[in-house]
């Protein structure tokens, strides 16, 4: 079905060129044809599902607003640009699965989590219903080349989006007086992260299980609130208390597992982009490597007073992002993004993603505050983040409505995978403890 609303043809530009970090994903998906570079969300509504055919109706008048995904990368390799598809049909990218009642629904969201893009298309979404008559799920799937997460978060705004996402922290507009002292800041935070990465070089033990190529998905969710007052009442954020509860149910996992856990690196993507930048065109996401402190446990045997490992773990994320949450250093990763030549682009990118510097991709992103589709109401959304080959698993942080949703991608061969969820979920908890007025 080609796409019906006159708005999707009028794209803003007859090309739009292509980002430095598109270009590096390009180059990795042309290097790497085996590996998956594929992220997205799962959104999960409540009402009777739609049809196959009203969902790619109802798609394709959505198309208008975001003209990138009417578009394709052509041009060769130097310097491809976006240009609009005129082959471009809704039928290839919308597609459905249908589970066998509610025993078959793990089974048919997996099936869309896991299935092909079409040929020569960079996003799909997948209608997934047939667990019961009044609740559904779309799989939105797309290639990292394409976009990062902060626009796949204004493509659901678009789509299905109802009132604004809470505000991304972006730096003031630089001024060119500064320019030396922020080319001097944004060398001194490569040079950080990169010294960092070399240190560690060859001591990264491999993934403890043979990969099938399969992913699988696993959710927890707890109040928004509860990760704010955690952040407020140690003077951090709610992305803290994130990456320590991460910290601690990743301790309680290794013993639970038998998987060795000696260092753990977590890779942030940070959105770079300027508050006037288009946010439907490709990538503008900085990688910075952050050590979760998964060690601080007390060894067996012994014991701690309550809360005090929850609280270390807090402490030291702390100390590593409290820099980052700077003005200067926000500018310097913008800059970074915005200036940094190709080659040392992909450098850095190849380099962060190898499982020899990190071992899990952490993305979290405010979402909305409500969406629907018709008179579907969105009860529920998951981030799929990237999951690398040889990174034990990608764990995505959703902010919607008054809920906080965490999501684990993995291979399905990863041992206690569907545990994680739940002792994250418990490790919330014990820093909640901690942070209650005595």
């Amino acid at each position: 079905m080609p796409v019906s609303d006159p708005s999707a043809q009028s794209v803003p530009f007859p090309s739009h060129p292509t980002h430095s970090l598109d270009r590096a994903f390009l180059s990795m998906e042309r290097r790497h044809p085996d590996v998956r570079w594929d992220a997205g969300g799962v959104v999960y509504l409540s009402g009777p599902p739609p049809s196959l055919a009203d969902l790619r109706a109802y798609v394709g008048l959505r198309l208008g607003r975001l003209p990138l995904l009417t578009s394709r990368v052509e041009g060769g390799s130097r310097r491809p640009r976006w240009r609009p598809d005129a082959a471009f049909t809704v039928d290839r990218h919308v597609h459905e699965v249908v589970a066998r009642g509610p025993a078959g629904w793990d089974a048919a969201l997996h099936t869309a989590l896991n299935a092909p893009f079409a040929p020569g298309t960079y996003w799909g979404f997948w209608l997934v219903h047939g667990r019961a008559p009044d609740e559904y799920a779309l799989c939105y799937r797309f290639h990292h080349a394409c976009q990062d997460g902060s626009a796949a978060a204004m493509t659901f705004r678009a789509m299905l989006g109802e009132g604004e996402p809470s505000a991304r922290p972006v730096p003031r507009k630089g001024r060119l007086a500064g320019l030396p002292r922020r080319v001097g800041t944004a060398v001194g935070l490569t040079t950080v992260f990169l010294a960092d990465s070399l240190a560690v070089r060859g001591h990264r033990p491999a993934i403890p299980f043979v990969p099938t190529g399969e992913r699988r998905l696993w959710r927890g969710r707890v109040p928004a609130d509860a990760l704010r007052r955690i952040g407020t009442a140690h003077g951090g954020s709610a992305h803290d208390a994130h990456l320590a509860a991460l910290a601690g149910a990743l301790s309680v996992w290794s013993a639970k597992s038998g998987v060795p856990l000696p260092r753990v690196t977590a890779l942030l993507p940070v959105d770079a982009r300027r508050p006037d930048e288009e946010q439907t065109w490709g990538n503008r996401c900085f990688a910075l490597p952050l050590e979760l402190p998964v060690r601080t446990a007390p060894e067996r045997g012994t014991r701690t007073q309550d809360g005090d490992s929850p609280l270390r773990r807090l402490e030291h994320v702390m100390a590593m992002t409290r820099k980052l949450r700077g003005e200067a250093w926000r500018q310097a990763i913008q800059d970074l993004v915005r200036y940094m030549p190709d080659r040392p682009t992909e450098w850095y990118l190849r380099r962060m993603l190898s499982p020899r510097v990190t071992d899990v991709m952490a993305t979290s992103m405010p979402v909305a505050d409500k969406g629907s589709l018709g008179d579907s109401q969105v009860t529920g959304v998951a981030l799929l983040p990237l999951l690398v080959p040889g990174h034990l698993f990608g764990v995505g942080l959703s902010f919607f409505g008054s809920w906080t949703e965490v999501s684990f991608v993995a291979d399905r061969a990863l041992p206690l995978g569907e545990l994680l969820p739940e002792l994250w979920e418990k490790a919330v908890g014990e820093l909640e403890g901690t942070s209650a007025p005595v």
